[in-house]
């Protein structure tokens, strides 16, 4: 709780480093900020391309099948590579003056939600005018999964930030996994296509119940079941809980190994 408090009295920091990453994020660039919706957007007409069109996927309105699990898979997949330089980029002011460490960290993965959320005002314009509606009562568990995923990819980020300081390499790694993990999570497929004889290694993923429940409220348009939020948020527990712990071990050497 100590931390907690700690870290709430720095807000105004966190709030500061978001604008920054927010604004600098595509400055310089003629599209600018419209980037935030013509990357997911991109990549949706390429996965379509290849898996509606030339591999044939069988599922209805494959665009929007995709769309809506892609869109926060992209969100974990910033936290995970971004989270890992967070303390790197800015180690001068690590090294100058005092702040809780964390919030490094809490701003680059809060920029990146933010960044999940504006786009999730085209995936609304895209369920709207594609026919398929929304399901309000569904709707509302949406707040409760998007907290859920927060909290995951700012523990995972807390985690590969502080290892990141000791191990350069493992942000070029992380680069590498998270595109190996994009074809082991249910993005660009449903879970109904995996062999159940990889079904115990396929439900490891933490990624797995997240991106179900985002399908299953606005694909679907089912309230999913309490199981399942309670598992994803049971994850999202874990990994905070080491994040913070394994941070709070690492930090101490920050400076020695800038």
């Amino acid at each position: 709780m100590k931390q907690l408090v700690e870290i709430y009295d720095y807000r105004q920091m966190i709030i500061s480093l978001v604008r920054k990453d927010l604004r600098g994020r595509y400055k310089g660039s003629i599209l600018g900020f419209f980037w935030t919706f013509l990357n997911p957007l991109l990549q949706l007409c390429v996965f379509t391309l290849v898996f509606s069109v030339i591999m044939k996927a069988s599922y209805e309105q494959y665009y929007l099948f995709l769309f809506v699990a892609l869109v926060p898979w992209m969100f974990f997949a910033s936290s995970v590579q971004d989270g890992s330089t967070s303390i790197l980029r800015d180690k001068d002011m690590v090294k100058k003056i005092y702040f809780p460490r964390e919030v490094l960290p809490i701003a680059t993965v809060t920029s990146g939600f933010i960044n999940m959320l504006l786009t999730f005002i085209v995936i609304f314009i895209v369920l709207i005018f594609s026919g398929r509606g929304i399901n309000f009562l569904a709707l509302l568990c949406l707040p409760v999964v998007m907290i859920v995923q927060y909290v995951l990819c700012l523990g995972i980020a807390l985690i590969v930030a502080s290892l990141t300081v000791y191990l350069r390499d493992l942000q070029y790694i992380l680069g590498i996994f998270t595109m190996a993990l994009q074809y082991m999570t249910p993005v660009m497929y449903g879970s109904d296509m995996v062999p159940d004889w990889a079904l115990p290694i396929f439900n490891l993923n933490p990624l797995t119940p997240i991106i179900a429940i985002y399908r299953q409220i606005l694909y679907y348009k089912q309230v999913p079941g309490l199981s399942s939020l309670v598992e994803a948020f049971v994850v999202g527990i874990i990994f905070i809980i080491i994040g913070e712990f394994l941070f709070k071990k690492l930090q101490k050497g920050f400076a020695e190994n800038f």
